[in-house]
């Protein structure tokens, strides 16, 4: 890892409930993330993502610990981080009563940017996320990928050191997705360090560098995508779906398929992790026509993000 940009050890957040109870939102979490790194933070609802970013971008106190970005410390000079970093938050927050152009000029006269630099910047980041032709028009007329992006551009205008993205991509269509995916991993070639949020794992595993997976305040595991799907049991995935549901379909599984390491089932849906699934397919394919079960499909596919998430957490990230 490059040299780390964001320095974070044992950091808590505990917050005073009702009746004298106290509930520590982040247990104590350490790690760093390097210059020109994209940083991945996974976890479900309630996991301690939420107030992990919002003590590294200042909006929440840190209850104990230390963190700093760019060498300063969050907890004595807020203020000075501030001016490091840019958030772009998961919902559409433009001006709307402001052109495009306008809404980047703007953000930049609050950071006390000249005139002819905020000028030359806007018209730079008009350029790199696809929308000089729109500079003259209103947010409201921008789709929800247009929308981001401008979201994006306003975020960089004042050259910030670390960019955080919360859900950058939530509620957009593939082809918005994948643009924004583009154009991160521009910044990311330029130099731009990016920390970032999501609930798609496939966007987690294209973009991060590394990830973190976090789950009841703590991290459970961080490490880059492909090591983490290296190090989860049983490298493979066959995805079963039956016609009918049998309570007792996984337990045949399990004692009747060689080298099967574990079943993980939902309703009609069983999803089996094997080493060398080649081996078992037609063993699986046996004990569902001894039990009478009919399948509707079979599916093989290497372990994903996802089944890295669900083994560690033992629940599925949704929206």
């Amino acid at each position: 890892m490059a040299e780390p940009i964001i320095q974070v050890h044992d950091l808590k957040k505990t917050y005073y409930a009702r009746g004298g109870h106290y509930i520590e939102a982040v247990a104590g979490i350490s790690f760093d993330v390097g210059r020109r790194e994209i940083f991945g933070l996974l976890g479900p609802n309630g996991a301690g993502k939420s107030t992990t970013i919002g003590m590294l971008t200042t909006t929440v106190r840190i209850t104990d610990g230390r963190a700093s970005i760019a060498g300063i410390d969050l907890g004595l000079d807020p203020i000075s981080v501030k001016k490091k970093i840019a958030v772009v938050p998961q919902g559409i927050n433009l001006d709307r009563s402001l052109t495009a152009r306008e809404n980047l000029i703007y953000h930049a006269k609050y950071f006390g940017m000249p005139k002819e630099e905020r000028e030359a910047r806007a018209q730079e980041l008009l350029e790199l996320m696809a929308l000089s032709k729109r500079a003259s028009d209103y947010p409201s007329d921008f789709s929800g990928g247009m929308a981001r992006r401008l979201q994006i551009a306003r975020a960089l205008m004042h050259n910030p050191e670390v960019l955080f993205l919360d859900e950058a991509t939530t509620g957009l269509d593939p082809q918005s997705r994948l643009m924004i995916w583009h154009k991160i991993r521009d910044l990311n070639d330029s130099g731009q360090t990016i920390f970032l949020t999501t609930h798609h794992m496939e966007e987690a595993d294209q973009l991060c560098d590394r990830v973190a997976i976090m789950d009841k305040g703590k991290i459970l595991t961080m490490d880059t995508p492909a090591r983490l799907k290296k190090a989860t049991p049983g490298g493979n995935v066959v995805d079963l779906k039956t016609l009918d549901h049998s309570e007792d379909l996984p337990n045949w599984l399990k004692a009747e398929v060689p080298g099967l390491d574990r079943v993980e089932s939902e309703n009609n849906t069983h999803r089996l992790f094997l080493d060398r699934p080649e081996e078992a397919l037609a063993n699986i394919v046996e004990v569902t026509r001894k039990h009478n079960v009919k399948l509707q499909s079979v599916q093989l596919h290497p372990v994903t993000l996802e089944d890295v998430f669900v083994h560690m957490t033992g629940r599925a990230l949704r929206e």
